[in-house]
């Protein structure tokens, strides 16, 4: 089931350049038959950037989707949220809705990905996840009261809802304004992945134009 959903990286040659006119729906990416609700204000375009911590290709994807936040229009917003499978999954997702909750998610987020695939820890037990919260200025006490939080379970039972309604099987995954679904396989490449969805922004704010 893991290598399942782990979504294998294709070895594709796509320009890194994707105009909205050259993309081509069930090519480049997947629309969702129905849209999900986005969760940003009015005029926002939504991407969701959707990833596991315990993911090899959404940790390598970390580093491109970094670089293209930097270059996003004032229109666009970038949410980020774990995917929630079960098991593993969702403890991650919990460590990360905790960390929002405590307001410590942009500090800590690249470095639980660090602690996981640079330092080989499972991250997986509470009392791990509520020391490494630790470096962040928040106690173990409150690490904990967080990790059980009823607005934290919420969070993570909402984003399982949003997995559920966009028939997600595997990540990473970019999706364009609740529509719209990026892949490393309908992409190319890990890389190209932003390319894609930066071209579907374009569509997205052609579409509201018209």
């Amino acid at each position: 089931m893991f290598k399942m959903l782990m979504v294998a990286v294709a070895g594709l040659s796509l320009s890194a350049a994707v105009s909205a006119q050259e993309l081509v729906e069930g090519q480049h990416y997947r629309a969702l038959e129905k849209p999900i609700d986005t969760q940003v204000d009015d005029g926002q375009i939504e991407v969701l950037d959707i990833f596991w911590y315990g993911c090899p290709h959404c940790y390598r994807l970390q580093s491109f989707v970094n670089q293209w936040e930097d270059t996003l229009d004032d229109d666009v917003t970038l949410v980020k949220m774990p995917a929630t499978m079960g098991g593993d999954w969702n403890t991650h997702a919990t460590a990360f809705y905790a960390a929002k909750e405590l307001g410590i998610a942009d500090e800590m987020h690249a470095d639980f990905f660090d602690a996981i695939h640079q330092d080989k820890r499972s991250m997986t037990d509470s009392d791990e996840i509520a020391a490494f919260f630790t470096h962040y200025g928040v106690s173990e006490e409150e690490a904990q009261e967080a990790l059980t939080a009823f607005n934290v379970r919420s969070n993570v039972n909402k984003a399982n809802s949003r997995m559920r309604d966009m028939r997600l099987m595997g990540v990473p995954a970019l999706v364009v304004d609740g529509r719209y679904v990026v892949t490393p396989s309908s992409a190319g490449s890990l890389e190209n992945m932003p390319n894609i969805a930066d071209a579907l922004v374009d569509q997205v704010r052609e579409a509201r134009d018209e």
